[in-house]
């Protein structure tokens, strides 16, 4: 939920950061409003977990609980990101710390928090003397009632199935019927897992109706290991070849209950599903005029549209998963919204969109930031939620995504808890929210978005084309004006002084030169954008971006002063990047300054001639490498050792050869013995003895020759 985000920020703003602007503020009245807030930020956390954890609670005062602390959290997040901003942008430093002192309308902020307070501890009273007694002798509870409503329950089975149309469920029947009445004689779970709405219970019916098995006891719809465990003992094991037959959406409860073999249900192929769809129109008889079909095929190609615009019958099914989860997971699943329908995010890019958004939560967990993020990534796959579209040759997820149903419900949930406005339609007006994804086919004037867009807006993530105004673009067609640093695009920049996440997916928006005006934007951490220049010097203003992605059209020169931004990690360069050594005397003017970057952790793609032992020593922390050689550089490869020694903390490697007239030797590297997996893509000489040493001490290692 949105409130959680904010809450997470609040938190995390004013303690996790010892480079923060914030951190030593020098006025006493701020210090003590600080303090203040992120005290009250943790009681807000508290009460949003336990809320989340007591499903009894009556769903309405929930709903109220959630909206006054996300006002009051977001009030207080744009006031301090708001002044920091300022104080940065005019103030006097000081050893490299501005003062800070808040303006006296924060002040106000705190007293407004400190009064929702009072008021979130009076409805949280409310809410434990008041729980629903009705409730209590239930075995399984749901979490508070979705905004779209779940009246709907899917863990009715279905009283009579010897009507209902299926296809597609043979092969799943047959190994359930199997499993049902096989070895062994002792007392078998038969778990079958998979996403709301996709045939558990329709299987489950049918293989109970499908042969008579002497005792077969149907356990429908299960969402926790507690609740199999309350249920468990029920069923005594008198070695006669009893079974429970178990449906659950959760992957982790069907292990839980059998580890050996779990069988997960798939979606339909497209065939499968148009013939269900035929079937229940028309009929096992398919008695229909040959111009109608065609029609209901036009039909099955908008099915998602049309589902969609009846979220009370259609969407309530899959809402039961999204309610049911713990609530720090729910933002996580909901952002799966800011991308388009079908789209394949890659994980580490999902990843370090999770941190940037501030949904990440290390503290506590003894687990670093991608670690935690893997977890939670798992655990949605795990409830069929989110899917796994790719997988690495070692099993881990290289790219993953929703289903379109479930897209539907990211997309309606988001709206109406304003966790996001996702624009798929000509902007209408303007959304009061500070999450936006525009998705439209077809290209988006600049003045569109600015009337879209709000000034707090904190992420925008574009998979339109952006355009200039139709007036300004007819004046200078000939020059492509997108493409440069027009007055227009400078404007709309400058609007957004607190944004977090400037993210511009659609490949045909390529600027001519960098727009300095991004510079300006201080709490930028994620940027993600496509220039034919080089990237300018002033970048290193952000001293915030932890994520830079860049689209160059093939080879690019970083800024030397990129060696003055200490919070970047992760580098993507879309073709190959020089980066320059740090001792270079133009940004060594300031002899206070410490030049590295010291929590860099990935950096692709970057040239061989780069691999010095000044840059390698500059990211000493660097846990993923990718570095290319081309024809221009084998001369110079020849006559020098590439030693990666230093690089204590890198595990992965992978070395690309572009265009190169003769074989790479693999002598020319040194690898540090923390590496667990070498990529080497290209023509490389392999004498065997080196890949015997080296494959010693590799976890993985691939070639592509």
């Amino acid at each position: 939920m949105r409130s959680t985000r904010v809450i997470n920020i609040l938190r995390q703003q004013y303690r996790t950061k010892p480079d923060s602007s914030i951190t030593k503020p020098t006025h006493g009245h701020t210090a003590e409003a600080l303090e203040s807030i992120h005290a009250t930020a943790e009681y807000f956390h508290n009460v949003l977990e336990e809320a989340s954890k007591k499903r009894r609670f009556d769903p309405e005062k929930i709903k109220s609980l959630e909206e006054k602390i996300r006002v009051a959290a977001n009030d207080a997040e744009d006031v301090v990101e708001l002044k920091i901003r300022q104080t940065v942008k005019g103030a006097s430093w000081k050893f490299g710390i501005p003062r800070i002192i808040l303006p006296k309308n924060f002040l106000t902020v705190v007293e407004k928090i400190d009064k929702t307070k009072k008021e979130v501890m009076e409805i949280v009273s409310d809410l434990r003397t008041s729980t629903h007694d009705g409730d209590n002798d239930q075995i399984v509870e749901l979490s508070g009632e979705s905004l779209i409503n779940t009246s709907s329950r899917s863990n009715r089975m279905l009283p009579n199935l010897e009507d209902v149309i299926v296809q597609g469920l043979d092969d799943d029947l047959e190994i359930i019927v199997r499993r049902l009445t096989g070895p062994p004689s002792d007392l078998d779970i038969v778990t079958i897992s998979g996403m709301g709405g996709i045939g558990k219970t329709t299987l489950a019916r049918k293989a109970y109706d499908h042969v008579p098995i002497r005792y077969l006891v149907g356990v429908d719809d299960i969402w926790s290991t507690d609740v199999w465990d309350s249920v468990r003992g029920i069923f005594p094991n008198y070695n006669n070849g009893s079974r429970v037959l178990l449906t659950t959406r959760e992957t982790e409860v069907a292990m839980y209950a059998n580890t050996s073999s779990p069988h997960e249900m798939n979606l339909l192929d497209l065939d499968s599903s148009w013939k269900l769809l035929r079937d229940k129109v028309f009929g096992l008889e398919h008695d229909h005029p040959p111009e109608t079909l065609e029609s209901w095929k036009n039909v099955g190609r908008t099915l998602g549209e049309i589902i969609a615009s009846h979220p009370d019958k259609c969407l309530g099914v899959l809402g039961l998963s999204y309610h049911h989860l713990p609530n720090n997971l729910k933002p996580y699943f909901l952002s799966m919204g800011d991308f388009p329908e079908d789209y394949q995010i890659e994980t580490w890019r999902l990843i370090q969109l999770w941190d940037e958004e501030g949904f990440i939560r290390t503290y506590g967990s003894g687990k670093n930031l991608e670690e935690v993020a893997e977890d939670y990534l798992e655990d949605l796959i795990s409830r069929n939620l989110i899917m796994a579209r790719r997988r690495r040759f070692n099993g881990e997820i290289k790219a993953c995504g929703v289903h379109d149903l479930l897209h539907e419900f990211c997309l309606k949930e988001a709206e109406m808890t304003k966790f996001m406005h996702v624009e798929i339609t000509d902007p209408a007006q303007k959304h009061n929210v500070r999450r936006f994804s525009f998705q439209h086919s077809r290209w988006h004037s600049v003045d569109d978005c600015c009337k879209l867009f709000s000034p707090i807006a904190r992420s925008i993530y574009l998979f339109s084309r952006f355009e200039l105004p139709f007036e300004t673009h007819v004046k200078l067609l000939r020059i492509l004006p997108i493409y440069r640093c027009h007055p227009i695009i400078h404007d709309f920049f400058s609007r957004f002084n607190l944004l977090r996440v400037l993210a511009i997916f659609h490949l045909d928006i390529w600027f001519e030169s960098f727009p300095l005006i991004i510079t300006k934007l201080f709490h930028l951490r994620y940027l993600q954008i496509q220039i034919y220049d080089d990237i300018p010097e002033s970048i290193s203003e952000l001293q915030n971006l932890q994520t830079l992605i860049f689209g160059n059209s093939y080879y690019v020169t970083l800024p030397g002063k990129i060696w003055m931004m200490k919070n970047l990690r992760y580098v993507h360069l879309r073709g190959h990047g020089y980066l320059p050594s740090p001792r270079r005397e133009s940004i060594l003017n300031n002899k206070h300054l410490v030049i590295g970057m010291p929590i860099l952790e990935e950096f692709s793609t970057l040239c061989s001639s780069s691999c010095t032992n000044e840059v390698l020593s500059g990211i000493p922390n660097l846990k993923r490498l990718r570095v290319s050689v081309n024809y221009s550089q084998t001369d110079y490869l020849a006559n020098r050792l590439i030693d990666m020694s230093s690089l204590a903390k890198l595990e992965s490697l992978k070395c690309l050869e572009k265009k190169c007239y003769w074989p790479i030797s693999f002598k020319h590297f040194v690898f540090p013995t923390s590496l667990k997996r070498l990529t080497l893509d290209g023509w490389f000489q392999f004498p065997l003895e080196d890949i015997s040493t080296l494959v010693s001490f590799l976890k993985f290692f691939y070639s592509s020759h």
